[in-house]
């Protein structure tokens, strides 16, 4: 939109290209998934901490060269850095969650290590959507009812899940002191050349974009309106 747009083109732009590695949000992770623990018998050696993160396509990775399976990685290794120096050592593992579609995604999938650590004699889990800064229908239904239900039926005895972050202070201060990092780098994007456009272009662009914005909406509407989102609203406010 910038780049394709003359007014807007010139407007300076700071592109944050990551901020797991900051110390706000691996703090804060850390702070709640010590928190959770507490609410198992032995918290820091019995429960197994359980990531799991949003999957994507193998494809997006081993062939367009997304980091994100790597940085996943570090982020897990930090998280567990800080929890180790304050005394956690409990097992922890990485699995992704919300597939669809034929596609090969990044594994182990979530359902599959929840069933295989149920078989090997795991009794107490600790579910943490780490990829996840808010609550929404892939924490409150997808993790908290699907996942809790397998897990249970799997042979997990003890299940508890780590809220998302939230509004939580330490990491919104985070990320609003990497956006002031980030504006001393600010500049404009050049405008891509708009050759050959005309205003029956522009008019077709403005017709699908709102009848793209028509369904979106009416899509979002039927979500918020499912009975399973419901409940998992209705459960977690509640």
């Amino acid at each position: 939109v910038f780049r394709n747009d003359p007014h807007l083109s010139p407007l300076p732009v700071a592109i944050i290209q990551s901020w797991y590695q900051r110390q706000g949000y691996v703090k804060s992770m850390s702070d709640l998934i010590e928190k959770e623990l507490q609410n198992f018998p032995d918290p820091k050696e019995e429960a197994m901490i359980f990531f799991s993160a949003h999957g994507v396509p193998v494809s997006y990775v081993e062939n367009a060269g997304d980091p994100y399976r790597d940085q996943m990685e570090d982020c897990i290794f930090l998280i567990m850095q800080e929890l180790k120096s304050r005394g956690v050592n409990n097992p922890h593992t990485l699995a992704y969650q919300s597939r669809v579609g034929p596609v090969q995604w990044l594994k182990p999938y979530t359902d599959e290590v929840l069933v295989k650590l149920g078989q090997e004699g795991v009794k107490s889990l600790l579910a943490v959507p780490v990829s996840f800064v808010s609550e929404h229908i892939e924490t409150l239904e997808e993790i908290d009812m699907e996942y809790r239900e397998l897990a249970l039926d799997s042979g997990i005895v003890n299940w508890g899940r780590v809220p998302a972050l939230n509004c939580t202070p330490a990491f919104i201060d985070d990320l609003a002191d990497a956006v002031v990092e980030a504006l001393p780098s600010a500049v404009g994007m050049p405008a891509a050349a708009a050759a050959g456009r005309n205003d029956d272009e522009d008019d077709d662009d403005a017709v699908s974009y709102a009848v793209k914005m028509i369904f979106g909406s009416i899509l979002a509407f039927l979500l918020v309106l499912s009975p399973k989102a419901m409940s998992a609203f209705r459960n977690h406010v509640l």
